[in-house]
């Protein structure tokens, strides 16, 4: 593919919302995960709770679209002037010819969980005010973010479990390179609800520990949301970085496991790689899926292997934000980016025994570095693998 420029980002998670609180949680190896409750769950879990997204009240015109998904998205547009760097990018194409593609996995189902809390207890109906396409629809969030920025080019959201907003970056750079729009806005959005709570529990992959990503006692995953989002466009005069490759593959070995062998997510890392142009031993840094479920980090550690060899520095920064499902492939490519932009490797937080059975070169202290070219890897259930390649701008 042709690289892509990334004029702008920025990623609203447990850990800061905006680059700057962001990169200082990671340099600082600071976690955003909390042992709390979160709504009306009672399970004894570590989740990684957005600060203040309750608070945040949409405009007049956007209250058709008011539930918790899209408020932590408007939060996410605010950031770093995220907002502005669009309008002026509509200014230059015109609004028809920019994009919006976004991933999430949840999207407002807490809003049609609070609405069934409401029924009319005669008749079971669902409140008056309820309004499905708008909240609970997974296509909300790219209609309210196309709305909030007044883009009138294509929209659409992808839901692939965790590999979702990574993917969005290929279904933007493929209707780049069509000549079908000039930029797009990409990332994803998810947020906590009582549906992904209690469902991970019920798959057994939720820890009531913090999550420890690549720990010989790694028991499962913390759940986390988050909203991120990236400006590309066909070219630039003075980018932040550069999207090189996207790598996408679907194994379809098991509806909830991965290939035991990472067969899929080989071939993702793989791909990314020949779009880009790139040898592995070219690539400084890879930040991981890394779950800390048992058997998502063997199989992705010996996928990394297959691919990159036992050099490549890698870490998984879950154990910070928590994993943000549909948003995760988003708020992982912020985190990206932003070793790109300021020279520096996060650490994998949280583990405290390394398993002798993982051998990739995994980082457990952030360690800085010059960095031209970093990849991000997201997988989701049912084999649905993605892999982000990102080059520095100079």
């Amino acid at each position: 593919m042709t690289r892509l420029a990334i004029t702008d980002y920025t990623a609203a998670s447990a850990i800061g919302v905006g680059r700057a609180p962001t990169l200082q949680a990671l340099r600082e190896g600071r976690s955003g995960l909390q042992r709390k409750h979160f709504e009306t769950c009672t399970l004894d879990t570590w989740i990684g709770e957005v600060a203040d997204v309750d608070t945040q009240h949409l405009p007049e015109e956007l209250a058709a679209f008011d539930c918790r998904n899209n408020r932590l998205a408007w939060l996410g547009l605010q950031a770093d002037g995220f907002a502005d760097s669009v309008a002026s990018a509509r200014e230059r194409y015109g609004a028809r010819r920019i994009g919006v593609f976004l991933g999430t996995s949840t999207s407002g189902i807490l809003n049609t969980e609070q609405a069934f809390r409401r029924r009319d207890p005669a008749t079971g109906a669902l409140p008056p005010d309820f309004r499905y396409a708008q909240t609970h629809s997974t296509a909300s969030v790219a209609a309210f973010v196309r709305r909030a920025l007044q883009l009138e080019g294509p929209s659409f959201v992808v839901s692939t479990a965790c590999s979702s907003s990574a993917k969005a970056f290929g279904n933007a750079a493929r209707l780049i390179e069509l000549g079908v729009i000039d930029a797009a806005v990409v990332g994803g959005v998810d947020s906590l609800c009582m549906t992904i709570l209690y469902g991970f529990n019920s798959l057994e992959l939720l820890s009531a520990d913090v999550c420890r990503p690549w720990d010989a006692e790694r028991k499962g995953l913390s759940l986390g949301e988050g909203a991120a989002f990236a400006l590309l466009e066909r070219d630039a005069a003075r980018p932040r970085a550069w999207l090189l490759g996207v790598g996408e593959s679907s194994d379809g070995h098991h509806m909830s496991s991965p290939h035991p062998e990472g067969a899929g997510a080989a071939e993702a890392m793989a791909g990314a790689l020949a779009q880009a142009g790139l040898q592995p031993d070219a690539v400084d840094y890879l930040n991981l899926h890394g779950t800390a479920t048992p058997n998502n980090d063997a199989a992705e550690d010996m996928a990394v292997r297959t691919v990159f060899g036992g050099r490549i520095p890698c870490s998984s920064t879950k154990g910070a934000t928590g994993h943000t499902l549909g948003a995760a492939g988003g708020v992982e490519a912020a985190i990206s980016l932003l070793a790109l932009e300021h020279g520096v490797m996060p650490g994998g937080l949280n583990r405290r025994t390394p398993d002798p059975a993982l051998q990739a070169n995994y980082l457990t202290q952030p360690r800085d570095a010059t960095l031209k070219a970093v990849a991000s890897n997201s997988f989701g259930f049912g084999g649905s693998n993605a892999c982000l390649v990102f080059g520095a701008a100079a």
